[in-house]
């Protein structure tokens, strides 16, 4: 595998859940009116497929 194309194909991936994530995150607070309501707890879980991998990364989100 030549690092370059795994680099960028791999920060292209992250681009895209990192963009896509915000967005989806925004529209629930917006839709739910949630927005000035506390903290979000939030669960990112990345999983590969025909891999044991399962990386899980828990957050909270400041509403305020």
């Amino acid at each position: 595998m030549h690092n370059d194309t795994f680099n960028l194909s791999l920060r292209r991936f992250l681009k895209e859940v990192g963009i896509s994530s915000q967005q989806e995150i925004e529209r629930i607070v917006r839709e739910r009116g949630l927005a000035g309501e506390g903290t979000l707890n939030v669960k990112m879980v990345l999983t590969a497929e025909g891999t044991d991998l399962r990386h899980e990364v828990d957050g909270r989100i400041d509403l305020g």
